[in-house]
């Protein structure tokens, strides 16, 4: 009987790319909050920066969780979500943690989604770019160290 596992991010990782997208939020002077889950989508690493909105706590946890569960980035749906749309309602999935607005980025090792990184307070193009700097940290670190 063989197994079969799937590869997922790492705490190590999750750091790595928490430090990246605080440094970036930083850069661009928007606190964030920025959530990192594994391939389960289950939360690994988070960071309320100072001056963070509250009330996205649970955006950037969920931004998080839709990226890494739907392995895209969350900023996909951007034109498929209003009435009539593809994905009109899909918000509603999943508890209603499905999140349509940007700043959920799927992180990949040899094109597996192995975790996610999730960005909230500032706008939807702010928290993406945030996320992508995390993301970006993470993937070159890949064949370096067991991230």
């Amino acid at each position: 009987m063989s197994t079969k596992t799937t590869p997922t991010l790492t705490l190590t990782g999750a750091r790595l790319a928490l430090a990246a997208a605080e440094k970036r939020a930083l850069e661009i002077g928007v606190p964030m909050n920025i959530a990192i889950v594994d391939a389960s989508c289950h939360l690994l690493a988070f960071a309320r920066m100072e001056g963070a909105k509250i009330t996205s706590i649970s955006t950037a946890i969920d931004k998080a969780f839709t990226a890494a569960g739907h392995r895209m980035p969350t900023s996909v749906y951007k034109d498929a979500v209003w009435p009539g749309g593809p994905a009109y309602g899909i918000n509603h999935s999943n508890g209603g943690r499905f999140m349509t607005i940007g700043g959920g980025v799927p992180i990949l090792e040899g094109g597996v989604v192995v975790g996610a990184i999730g960005c909230s307070t500032g706008s939807p193009s702010q928290d993406e770019d945030v996320a992508k700097k995390g993301v970006e940290a993470v993937e070159k670190g890949f064949g370096r160290a067991k991230l």
